[in-house]
Order: structure tokens, then C-alpha cells, then sequence
């Protein structure tokens, strides 16, 4: 065998069809059953896999991913999280939504700070995750209705839910220190993402121009090469492929369509520690615990504090 470490670990199962690019996510769920995506989400439900990962159309993957596994009790709209490369010590930041919807109200933008708290708890070790809400200026007054509405939310919650509300944030702080997780909502979320991705790209071609140009700037990247490619690797957001559908009863990762071999081997990979940290059963017991305390129209800071015990059991390695 080419890859006798992957003997006995490994089941091929067959899918005559293929959902594509332009299909619609209704389509796919009423003629998709045949399909490689459908056939992973079901391997998923019926207990065969752990996590699905796929490359694929991300509204039909959210579609099915909803439909057959269902959203956790008490999650409103699922999200996408991301890693962003940042200066914090522990390398990254985490973003969501970046695409799994493009609304979100001043409740979603909650639901999406308690969960992507828990993430950064539970896969970065930040015992006490910092939340920004990505707007266009720090100010309080700045921003939609609803980001104002989220604001009033995240400052109630924060001490009840073991994180720091730090207020807004702006683009240029999604990479910086002085966050831990930001918040928005799909549609800006993803934008953000892909103008980064294109971003690292460009300055990627331009480094690799400038050392080209002449034979003294040959020599320069001669001597500097191993931090050149330390520099390289740690901005190509290949290595940070895979963003995970959080709020659903069971366990997806989605990578870029336009991934290659590495970007495809780190979303197996983070799909892998995942599985391995059992988070899934981990951010469902935690929102469990929010859904069973909050009556209608409950106090935001009295719903979190149903969740206030796992920043401490998270960095323990128990549940939630």
C-alpha cells in the first residue's frame, strides 16, 4: 500500500453524485442523498464519523449539516469559527460568523460570543477569552442598531459568562493583542476573511519579487532564508485552514474551495483535535446548561451565569 500508516483506518465509500459550486442548498437537500457531502454528514449522524470535513458549497453544507443533525438546544442561528494569526501568545485569534449566515441579530451576536469563547477555552487555553464586536469604530455609538443592542448584551453577560467584554473592535484589530475572540456576522465576517487571505497572497508574490530583483537582494534572502520561510509559513493562511460550524449536534469542519494539499491536511488536522478533545459534546453541555436557564425574556448576565463554571473545568479538560 502507498500509505501503510493509513491501513485498516480508512473506508472508501462511494457517491455518483457531486455537489457543486452553483447548486442551490434547497436543491441539494431534496436530490443530494447520492452526493459525497450528504454521505459525510450522514456518516456523522449515524455515529461511523466523528466530523465531516468537506471543500465544498458552504450554504449546502450548512443546509444539510442543519437539517440532519439539527441545532443544539437553545442555538438560534449556527456560526462559523475561524483561527486568525495574531499577536497574542497563543498565535491565534478566533472569528465568527465568517459565512454561515448573513444575519445576525443582537441575540445571535451572543449566542456567537458564549460559543466562540468556549472555543478559544477549550482549543487555545485562554482561561478568560477577551470578545470584541468587529464595527467601524471603537466608539460606543458607533455601529447598527443591533450591534449597539449586542453591546448592552455582551456588557451584561461578561462577568456571569467568564469573558471580557472589551467593546469594539476595527478591522485592524482583528490580528492584534488585545482581543481573544471577535464577533459579527456572516456576511462581514466572511469578507473579512477572504480580503486577508488575499492580502497574504499579494505580500507573499511581493516579498518573493523583491528578493528576486537584483543579485545583492538574492544574497540578502540567501541569508535571511530561514526566517524568510518561518515569516512565510506563519502568515500563509493555508496553515489556518478550516473554519468549524459551532451550534450543531455534531461536529464540521469546512475548508476553503480553492484549498490545496496543505490547507486540506490542516483542516483534517483541526478536525482531528477536535475529535480528539471531545468539543463538541463539551460547547453541547454548555449551551445545554444555557438553554434549561433561560425562561422568556430572561436577564442576559442570569443566562450566562448558567455557563460560568466551564472556564475553569475547560482548562481542567472537563465538561463542559
Amino acid at each position: 500500500a502507498r500509505r501503510p500508516d493509513l491501513a485498516g483506518r480508512c473506508e472508501i465509500r462511494h457517491a455518483d453524485d457531486v455537489v457543486t459550486m452553483e447548486d442551490k442548498p434547497a436543491q441539494v437537500l431534496r436530490s443530494g442523498k447520492n452526493s459525497s457531502m450528504y454521505s459525510a454528514i450522514e456518516a456523522v449522524r449515524d455515529g461511523d464519523a466523528e466530523v465531516a470535513v468537506s471543500c465544498g458549497n458552504t450554504g449546502a453544507l450548512m443546509v444539510l449539516s442543519m437539517m440532519r443533525l439539527r441545532k443544539l438546544e437553545g442555538v438560534n442561528r449556527p456560526a462559523i469559527a475561524c483561527y486568525w494569526p495574531s499577536r497574542n501568545p497563543q498565535g491565534f485569534n478566533v472569528m465568527l460568523d465568517v459565512g454561515a449566515d448573513v444575519r445576525a441579530d443582537a441575540a445571535d451576536l451572543l449566542q456567537y460570543a458564549l460559543m466562540g469563547a468556549s472555543y478559544a477555552r477549550n482549543s487555545l487555553g485562554v482561561t478568560r477569552p477577551r470578545v470584541g464586536l468587529l464595527n467601524v469604530g471603537t466608539e460606543a455609538h458607533k455601529g447598527g442598531s443591533e450591534i449597539k443592542a449586542a453591546a448592552e448584551l455582551l456588557t451584561a453577560a461578561q462577568d456571569a459568562g467568564q469573558f471580557s467584554f472589551i467593546g469594539n473592535v476595527e478591522g485592524s484589530d482583528i490580528p492584534s493583542d488585545k482581543v481573544d475572540v471577535i464577533v459579527t456576522d456572516g456576511f462581514t465576517g466572511n469578507v473579512a476573511l477572504k480580503t486577508a487571505e488575499g492580502t497574504a497572497r499579494l505580500f507573499k508574490d511581493f516579498f518573493r519579487e523583491a528578493f528576486k530583483a537584483t543579485p545583492f537582494a538574492r544574497l540578502g534572502a540567501l541569508f535571511a532564508s530561514r526566517q524568510i520561510r518561518a515569516l512565510i509559513a506563519r502568515t500563509d493562511p493555508r496553515h489556518v485552514n478550516g473554519g468549524v460550524f459551532l451550534g450543531l449536534n455534531g461536529t464540521v469542519v469546512k475548508s476553503h474551495g480553492g484549498a490545496d494539499a496543505t490547507g486540506i491536511a490542516a483542516a483534517v488536522n483541526l478536525a482531528f483535535d477536535l475529535a480528539r478533545h471531545d468539543f463538541n459534546h463539551r460547547l453541547a453541555a454548555r449551551v445545554a446548561l444555557v438553554a434549561a436557564s433561560e425562561p422568556q425574556g430572561a436577564d442576559p448576565a442570569a443566562v450566562a451565569a448558567a455557563t460560568a463554571s466551564d472556564a475553569v473545568e475547560d482548562q481542567e479538560g472537563q465538561t463542559p
